[in-house]
């Protein structure tokens, strides 16, 4: 599965797989412009893998679509009430608000987030998203979204399922398109045990 877009300033890219010999990814992301000032942009990780972590995973992009305009934690709890049928999933969702060039995030269970930048060393972590234990439709933490972390012209959003192994980060090519990184992570770091699945997003600057 492979997906890219553009929303104001931020160009994104999303790059999947499901686990070798199922048909369907279990692993699932959102990208939606709020509006013309924000954006939420998320990995839904439904728990195992097949069609019944598909089903999960795909509700709860359904259940975000229609909270857009709420809290990141607020989508996490209406998740957690629409999946209690489903094997639940974990997920990490950020918005981003294109006026104040910020970014607020909130996880529950192992989805990856990470704001990174090149540095003259090469790259450095700006920040990452705290992850709370728990699964989304099952058990589920106290959530609160981050506070508003910059999120500059050049910065890279890099989101990723635990599909994806941990040094994904290692070697990123700031010069290439959103599209090209992600399809890279995915080739270069998907585990063969697991559906696999990378968003990239990176902010442009103005168009």
């Amino acid at each position: 599965m492979n997906d890219n877009g553009r929303f104001g300033p931020i160009e994104w890219a999303v790059a999947a797989r499901p686990l070798p010999g199922q048909e369907e990814c279990g692993d699932q992301a959102v990208a939606v412009a709020v509006n013309e000032e924000a954006a939420v942009f998320g990995v839904i990780d439904g728990l195992g893998h097949g069609p019944d972590a598909a089903a999960a995973a795909r509700r709860a992009v359904a259940v975000i679509g229609e909270h857009l305009d709420e809290a990141p934690e607020a989508m996490v709890t209406h998740c957690h009430r629409e999946l209690a049928t489903t094997r639940g999933a974990a997920m990490t969702l950020a918005c981003i608000d294109f006026d104040t060039d910020t970014v607020q995030w909130v996880g529950v269970g192992n989805v990856a987030a990470h704001l990174v930048a090149r540095a003259p060393s090469g790259m450095e972590t700006s920040s990452s998203a705290r992850l709370a234990n728990g699964i989304v439709g099952f058990q589920l933490p106290r959530v609160q979204s981050s506070e508003s972390v910059d999120m500059r012209p050049g910065h890279l959003l890099v989101m990723a399922s635990d599909g994806i192994t941990d040094d994904h980060l290692d070697a990123l090519d700031f010069g290439a398109p959103a599209e090209t990184i992600a399809n890279r992570i995915l080739r270069e770091h998907c585990r063969v045990t697991d559906d696999a699945l990378v968003l990239v997003a990176r902010h442009r600057g103005t168009i």
